[in-house]
């Protein structure tokens, strides 16, 4: 089983990147699904979710609007678009899903600076 982030990098204020989530050895869409990013000095951050089945969506107030959560099932990866990007957003960004979040990607870096 493999979670593998992509799509990461450097990025000036107010741009935008798209990160990936590529799942081996399990059916990704089957269960919750999130991702959760570490800011430099700073505790884990939830930043958003989608349930299986309906393909619900959740979001942390600080990114709500500006980030989009999905997925493809064909592709069984998960993928966050992020726009409008702020300094405060640089961080690692983890995928994590499966059954109680079992699976965890090794992370991806945004950096947004100028």
């Amino acid at each position: 089983v493999q979670l593998v982030e992509s799509g990461g990098g450097l990025v000036q204020p107010g741009g935008s990147l798209r990160l990936s989530c590529a799942a081996s050895g399990f059916t990704f869409s089957s269960y919750d699904a999130i991702w959760v990013r570490q800011a430099p000095g700073k505790g884990p951050e939830w930043v958003s979710a989608i349930k299986p089945g309906s393909g619900s969506t959740y979001y942390a107030d600080s990114v709500k609007g500006r980030f989009t959560i999905s997925r493809d099932n064909a592709k069984n990866t998960l993928y966050l678009q992020i726009n409008s990007l702020k300094p405060e957003d640089t961080a690692l960004y983890y995928c994590a899903g499966g059954w109680n979040m079992r699976y965890w990607g090794q992370g991806t870096q945004v950096t947004v600076s100028s």
